[in-house]
This record gives structure tokens, C-alpha cells and sequence, in this order.
């Protein structure tokens, strides 16, 4: 026979709210590209067409390469791939390196689950509690959550609207670096600037890095988009920094292939592999048909990246002259990756974009972006900031931005402002 205890019932309640959780979970935040998520639901569930420049996932279609491959596979079992990636896609990344003149024996790349992975387990590998990593800000906002689960912070570099968000300054980079630095991070071209590096600033910026016996993670996503000419880069060129350079790379946005969810870390530092190895064998693999199908997209040529280049450098263009036509707005126009940073005559673009989704519409019409104080380390910078990935179609863009002047017009002339 059992008895109801009203006492033990209660203790038992409060013991369920008192669970606790890794302070270093909460110490992250949501995704400032998917927070207003519901929101987007709710506003298509009433109707409206949302213009998205929120989520940098690419409209360009993935080469037919990768379909082919996963068609053409045919073995009997899906088995584990090994722990350091299958060898046909590790060769393929060695030869598109040594076609940039880069050359990377083969242990020397280890695949990973996308970027992602592969920044995570390089923090894992040289962070621990209270270190420092130094990143230009605006930064990528999941950095945060990276370096936050390592008990490690983001020191950040501070750059501003009006200077087109530059950091390669020695002076600039070299006053932030302390007795708790262990790296600097480098996403080159830049997410969410479009920042590039010119050659000179890279080898300044490898250069401290060695002189501070500091970690340098080049985190090149973007590499193949740059629409000035410039020849393709990598922190891998510098051979005289072996210890010290780390490459991040990925098949996500160089061939439009976000959800294959491919990528790869790249290192000549021996002692850096051997501890990165513990990580890529806990995970036990990478998916094996993915690394399989992501391999035949190395085959792809040169004219599949001249001409998305192509594409994005007219998206970028449509976006910045449409910018320059909105009244207070601050924008520069970047030389890489396919988003830009913008300042907007708003006080509160989190509060904005709300209202753009619940209270605003254009004929049925309203526009999505990511606010920007959740890209910087500095509590209360980027209130008034923007990213827009420009990844519509050329006429969508076009609309997206009007969309925008009109909601900034309306916005700023509500009643009791």
C-alpha cells in the first residue's frame, strides 16, 4: 500500500526546479540569424511574403557533381568512415591546396562535420578556462557559443561603420593582446563584413602571431568570393608559420553545399593534430556517403566559380547603391563574402526587425535581416547595425531594399516616437 505525502510531493517539485546547468551553456545566446523565427511564422501564417537576408544560405544550385556521386554509390553497407576523413576526399583537398601553390601532406587535413566542427574542436584543442581569443568584431556570432563552452572569451578587436569595419592594424591588434591571449581568429573574406585581407596584412597578421607565440585560425569559408581580382588566399601559405596557422575550410558556400555539412582543418603543427585526432575519434566520423559525394565537387572547374563570382559581385552592387539611397544609413561597400555590415538611422534594430515582422507591410510584402549587437563582444555596440546576406536574386534584392527604405521611413514617423 502507498500514502500521498503533500511534504515529500513538495520537495520533489522544488528538487525538479532546481536542476542546474553548465554555466558554460548559459552563457550563450540564440542564433541572431533564426531568433525571429517564430515571428517569420507567424507573419507567413497572416499572409505576408518575407524577403529573407537573414541566413547566409546560397539560392546558387549545388553542382550536379555531388548528386551524381551519391546516385553512382553503390556500396553494399553505409560503414564508418575512418576518424581523420575517407582518403578519396582528403586527396581532393590536398590537390585543390597544391593547385593555390599550398601543399598539405595528407595527415594534415582532418574532416570534419562543416566549419563548424572544425573551429570547435581547434578551440577545444588550445583553449582552457579563462584564455582569450582575439576576433575582430563584428564577428561571426557563433563564435560565442564555441569559445564560451571551452570556459575561454572572445577578446574583441574594435572596428567601426565609417572605417568599413578594418582591424589589420599592428598597433590596433597588438594593444589587445594580453597574458591570457592564446589566438587570433581571421575569417577572411569576412562574415559579416566582407572584409578581405590584402597579402601584406595577412603576413602582418601571421607575423604577430608567431612574434606573441599565438595561434592564427584563418577561417577561410569564403576564399573563392573576392571581386576585385585578387588571386585566391590562405593562411596556409605561410610555411615559416607551420605551428602556428591553422586553416578552417568547408564545401558549404564555396559550392553552394550548406547541408552536406563537409569541411576541414587544416595544420602542419604535429602536437596540434595529435590532440585534435582525440576529438575526430570520440565523434568516431564524419558521414560517410557526404565525404564521398563532397568529393566530386573538387572536379568542379574554374568557370563555376568565375561565374558565381560574377552573380554575387552584381548582388552586392544592387545592395550597396540601393543602401546609399536610404537617408542616414552608413554603409562601405566589401570586397568579399556575400554579406555586408550596415549602420541604420534606427536606435534598435532588434526592436526594428520585430516590428517589421509583426507590425509592417508593403503590399503584403516585409524584409528579414540579422540585428548586429549579437555580433560583437562589446555590450552595447551594433544596436543600430544590420547583416544582410545578399543571396536573392537579382529582382528579390531589389525589392528586399525598398522594402527596407520603406520600413526605416515608417518606422522613424510612428505616432509617439
Amino acid at each position: 500500500m502507498y500514502y500521498y505525502c503533500a511534504l515529500c510531493d513538495n520537495k520533489r517539485k522544488s528538487e525538479v526546479h532546481t536542476m542546474k546547468f553548465s554555466s558554460k551553456a548559459q552563457k550563450c545566446g540564440l542564433s541572431p540569424m533564426r531568433k525571429f523565427h517564430p515571428y517569420a511564422v507567424e507573419a507567413e501564417a497572416a499572409g505576408k511574403k518575407i524577403y529573407h537576408l537573414n541566413i547566409g544560405q546560397p539560392d546558387i544550385e549545388t553542382p550536379p557533381q555531388y548528386f551524381e556521386a551519391v546516385r553512382n554509390f553503390e556500396q553494399p553497407v553505409l560503414e564508418y568512415a575512418p576518424s581523420p576523413g575517407l582518403p578519396v576526399l582528403i586527396n581532393a583537398i590536398q590537390k585543390y591546396y597544391d593547385n593555390l601553390d599550398m601543399h598539405f601532406e595528407k595527415n594534415e587535413i582532418l574532416i570534419t562535420t562543416g566549419g563548424s566542427e572544425a573551429l570547435q574542436i581547434a578551440f577545444n584543442c588550445i583553449l582552457d578556462d579563462g584564455d582569450e581569443v582575439l576576433i575582430p568584431e563584428p564577428f561571426y556570432p557563433n563564435y560565442n557559443t564555441m569559445v564560451n563552452t571551452c570556459g575561454a572569451k572572445i577578446h574583441p578587436i574594435h572596428t567601426t561603420p565609417e572605417e568599413g569595419y578594418h582591424y589589420a592594424s599592428r598597433a590596433k591588434v597588438e594593444a589587445e593582446i594580453n597574458e591570457h591571449t592564446r589566438a587570433i581568429v581571421c575569417t577572411n573574406p569576412g562574415n559579416p563584413t566582407g572584409t578581405v585581407l590584402t597579402p601584406e596584412e595577412m603576413r602582418m597578421m601571421v607575423d604577430i602571431a608567431k612574434e606573441h607565440n599565438l595561434f592564427i585560425i584563418g577561417d577561410e569559408a569564403y576564399r573563392e568570393f573576392i571581386y576585385a581580382g585578387e588571386p585566391l588566399q590562405s593562411m596556409g601559405q605561410f610555411d615559416d608559420a607551420a605551428d602556428n596557422v591553422i586553416v578552417i575550410d568547408t564545401v558549404s558556400k564555396r559550392f553552394s553545399a550548406c547541408g552536406a555539412r563537409i569541411g576541414c582543418l587544416i595544420t602542419r603543427n604535429k602536437e596540434l593534430l595529435s590532440q585534435a585526432m582525440k576529438f575526430c575519434q570520440a565523434r568516431l566520423s564524419v558521414a560517410t556517403l557526404d565525404q564521398i559525394a563532397a568529393a566530386a565537387l573538387y572536379d568542379v572547374g574554374p568557370e563555376y566559380f568565375a561565374a558565381v563570382r560574377e552573380e554575387y559581385k552584381r548582388r552586392r552592387d544592387t545592395v550597396v547603391a540601393k543602401l546609399k539611397e536610404i537617408p542616414g544609413v552608413i554603409c562601405k561597400c566589401p570586397r568579399g563574402a556575400f554579406y555586408l555590415m550596415a549602420a541604420l538611422p534606427i536606435d534598435d534594430t532588434d526592436k526594428f526587425q520585430r516590428w517589421l515582422l509583426t507590425d509592417f507591410d508593403d503590399n503584403g510584402d516585409t524584409v528579414m535581416f540579422a540585428p548586429g549587437a549579437p555580433f560583437y563582444g562589446t555590450p552595447g555596440k551594433g544596436m543600430n547595425e544590420i547583416r544582410i546576406a545578399y543571396i536573392l536574386k537579382q529582382k528579390d534584392l531589389e525589392r528586399a531594399m525598398d522594402l527596407l527604405a520603406k520600413g526605416i521611413a515608417a518606422y522613424n514617423s510612428r505616432p509617439g516616437k
